[in-house]
C-alpha cells in the first residue's frame, strides 16, 4: 500500500513539474485557469482540447488561452456579478472621460477665438466697423458652437450617470442577497460578522451598545418528531416574531442553525433586558399549528443570553460572553433570559465547550 501511494505521489509531482515547465517555456501566466487548461491539454484526456491547445502555437496570448478555456472549462470563465459591474463601470468612466476631453477641447477653441478677437481689436490698422463685425461674427459662431457642444456633453454625462446608478443598484442588490439568510430573510452570519465589530469603532460610544443571542429550545425535537419542513417553519415563526417585536432599524440576524442575534445601539442594560424579555415572551405566546389539519406542534421557547458592549474588550469577546450567558440560560432550565456577569466565568465548565459545538 505504501509503495502504491508513494508511486502516485511521484507521478503527481512529475505531472505538476511538466505543467510548470511547459508554462514557463510558452510564456503562460501562472493563474489558476491556465494551470487547469495546460494540465488537461498535456494529459491528453481530451483529444479535441489537446489539438486546440497545440494550434495556439509556442507563445499563445492570454486571450487565445481564454478562448480555448471558455470552450472546455466554462465554469472558470463565467463573469461574476461583481466582475460584470466592474466592466460596466470602467466602460462608463471611459465614456465620461472622452466626453470631458471633447468639452475641454471645445472650451480651448473658444478661448483661442477670443484671443484672436482681442488681437484684432488691438490692431490700429483695423477700422471700428470691421472690428465690431468681426467680434459679432466670431463670438456668435464660437458661442453657438460651444453652447451646442455643451448641451451634448451634459446630455452624455446625464446618460452615463443614470447607467452608473443602475450598476450601483445591481451591486447593492447583489450585496443584499449575499448577506441575507434565504430561509428567514434575516441578515446571515456574514452580515453579522461585518456589523458586530462596528460597535467598537468608538470606545466612548461602545458602552451604549449591546448584543442579544437567542437559541430555540429543543429544536432538534421539532425536526425528529415532525420533520424538517416543520423545523423550517419554526425558524420562520421565530424570525417573524422578532421582526414584529423590534423596531425596523434594529439589526437581526440568523447566526447559526437555530441561533439568532440582535445588535442594539443607544441602549442601557435595563432597556436591553426589557427587549430580550419581550422577545422571549412574544415567541412563547405564538402558536405553531398546521392550518389544514389543525395539529398543534406545541409551544416554541427560546433561551436568551445578553452582554453589554462595555463588558467586553472587542467583538469576539462580546459574542463569547453573550454565548456564555446563553449557556447559563440553557443550563438553568431554558426559556429565560440571562445577562453576562464576571461570576459566570467561574461557573462555566467543560460542558460549555461541548454545547458550543
Amino acid at each position: 500500500m505504501s509503495t502504491n501511494a508513494g508511486g502516485k505521489k511521484v507521478q503527481m509531482m512529475d505531472a505538476a513539474t511538466m505543467v510548470l515547465a511547459s508554462m514557463r517555456k510558452m510564456g503562460i501566466s501562472g493563474i489558476p485557469r491556465n494551470y487547469e487548461l495546460v494540465y488537461e491539454a498535456l494529459n491528453s484526456s481530451n483529444p479535441a482540447l489537446t489539438r486546440d491547445f497545440d494550434a495556439l502555437g509556442s507563445h499563445p496570448t492570454q486571450a487565445a488561452l481564454d478562448a480555448v478555456g471558455a470552450k472546455y472549462f466554462a465554469h472558470h470563465h463565467k463573469k461574476t456579478v461583481v466582475e460584470g459591474a466592474h466592466d460596466k463601470i470602467t466602460d462608463e468612466l471611459e465614456t465620461m472621460l472622452r466626453t470631458l476631453r471633447k468639452e475641454q477641447s471645445s472650451l480651448e477653441s473658444y478661448t483661442r477665438l477670443l484671443g484672436e478677437t482681442y488681437h484684432r481689436i488691438s490692431a490700429k490698422s483695423t477700422s471700428s466697423s470691421e472690428i465690431l463685425g468681426g467680434i459679432i461674427a466670431m463670438l456668435s459662431s464660437a458661442t453657438g458652437d460651444t453652447m451646442e457642444q455643451g448641451k451634448v456633453a451634459v446630455q452624455e454625462m446625464v446618460e452615463r450617470a443614470v447607467e452608473m446608478e443602475q450598476v450601483k443598484l445591481e451591486l447593492d442588490e447583489y450585496k443584499r442577497i449575499a448577506n441575507t439568510d434565504p430561509l428567514t430573510r434575516l441578515a446571515n452570519r456574514r452580515a453579522f460578522d461585518d456589523a458586530l465589530p462596528e460597535i467598537y469603532n468608538s470606545r466612548r460610544e461602545a458602552m451604549y451598545h449591546a448584543l442579544i443571542v437567542c437559541d430555540i429550545d429543543h429544536f432538534k425535537k421539532f425536526n425528529d418528531s415532525f420533520g424538517h419542513p416543520v423545523g423550517d417553519r419554526v425558524l420562520g415563526v421565530v424570525a417573524a416574531v422578532m421582526r414584529s417585536t423590534l423596531r425596523k432599524d434594529v439589526f437581526i440576524a440568523r447566526t447559526g442553525g437555530e441561533e439568532f442575534a440582535v445588535i442594539l445601539h443607544g441602549t442601557s442594560q435595563d432597556v436591553t433586558m426589557e427587549v430580550a424579555e419581550r422577545i422571549r415572551a412574544a415567541i412563547q405566546k405564538t402558536p405553531l399549528r398546521n392550518q389544514k389539519s389543525g395539529m398543534d406542534y406545541g409551544p416554541i421557547t427560546v433561551s436568551v443570553g445578553v452582554c453589554m458592549a462595555s463588558d467586553a474588550e472587542n467583538a469576539t469577546d462580546l459574542y463569547n460572553k453573550a454565548d456564555i450567558a446563553l449557556y447559563m440560560a440553557k443550563n438553568s432550565g431554558r426559556n429565560q433570559v440571562q445577562i453576562f456577569s464576571d461570576t459566570m466565568a467561574g461557573d462555566i465548565d467543560k460542558n460549555w465547550l461541548i454545547y458550543r459545538k
